[in-house]
């Protein structure tokens, strides 16, 4: 990963609403955090966040796009996904059986990533997932 430095790095990515480009955003996040403890948990909630982009809003419509954001300081590592709207509701977290196949994503995402917040506008729905790099002062990532 690159240095730290005392401000944040921010990177964006703007992707085609097509399946394969939810690998693109991953290889894409993994570069930018080569080296760090939280490449692997970010890179899962891009995966994630893309997929669900493409699945239930406008981004999987012709021509959709999601974009992707990743932004890295010495406390925090966050991903954000912004989708191109189109879908009834926000995105939200539904506690789903353990044999469901499909609604446990966002689930997923809060269990890894410290805070997960949801901006809705006219032009669709961010999804920000912020990994801390020490949970607690002094201490390690619980």
């Amino acid at each position: 990963m690159h240095e730290y430095t005392s401000t944040a790095r921010v990177w964006g990515l703007s992707c085609p609403g097509l399946p394969e480009e939810v690998s693109r955003a991953r290889r894409w996040t993994r570069d930018i955090l080569r080296g760090s403890p939280l490449a692997d948990d970010a890179e899962l909630i891009v995966s994630e966040l893309s997929t669900n982009a493409i699945r239930h809003t406008a981004s999987g419509w012709e021509p959709g796009t999601f974009h992707l954001a990743v932004a890295v300081s010495a406390q925090v590592v966050a991903v954000s996904v912004t989708d191109d709207g189109g879908a009834a509701t926000a995105p939200k977290v539904e506690h789903q059986d353990h044999d469901a196949e499909r609604g446990r994503g966002l689930g997923m995402v809060s269990a890894l990533a410290h805070r997960v917040v949801v901006h809705d506008s006219d032009q669709g729905h961010t999804v920000t997932a912020e990994l801390y790099t020490d949970a607690r002062p002094g201490g390690r990532r619980c």
